[in-house]
């Protein structure tokens, strides 16, 4: 158990870095460049953003720290952790196409496959432990709700 902790504990942390530093692209556009965009009617209050990310980052980081936990040494727990590094990656590639480049087509593309990459990652984090899969369909819900979101953006643009 206590080496579960630790592996959650290192894993949530390293999810809540990623979002912070992918959060300087996003802060140097918010208040200026996404004002002016024309948005969809479903485009939630700016302020929504950053509680339900926190949220997100932390269930992923104790998801992968379950997996992390059941044995690095295991192929079926390398891949999936495999797996969640590169759509993570993805994630915080995706705040820089799309506040930081300015461009929501770009940021498309990323997001569409981000999405297939969290498709796989939950796959493969069933493997390894359904309490892990399970932790990871609040964020597969919102990064569905992103992509429609820049989709209309992309498409009002």
């Amino acid at each position: 158990m206590k080496k579960q902790l630790t592996y959650i504990t290192i894993s949530v942390a390293v999810c809540l870095t990623i979002g912070f530093l992918s959060s300087f692209a996003t802060q140097s556009s918010v208040n200026g460049w996404f004002l002016e965009l024309n948005k969809p009617s479903f485009n939630p209050p700016n302020w929504i953003f950053a509680p339900v990310w926190t949220v997100l980052y932390i269930m992923m980081g104790v998801a992968a720290g379950i997996v992390w936990a059941k044995g690095f040494y295991h192929i079926w727990v390398k891949t999936a952790l495999y797996h969640f590094g590169i759509q993570l990656l993805f994630n915080a590639l995706w705040s820089i196409i799309f506040f930081g480049f300015k461009n929501p087509f770009a940021a498309l593309l990323v997001i569409l496959t981000l999405l297939i990459l969290l498709i796989f990652t939950i796959k493969w984090f069933k493997v390894v432990s359904t309490t892990a899969a399970y932790l990871l369909i609040p964020y597969l819900l919102w990064v569905c709700f992103a992509t429609a979101l820049n989709y209309k953006i992309w498409e009002l643009n």
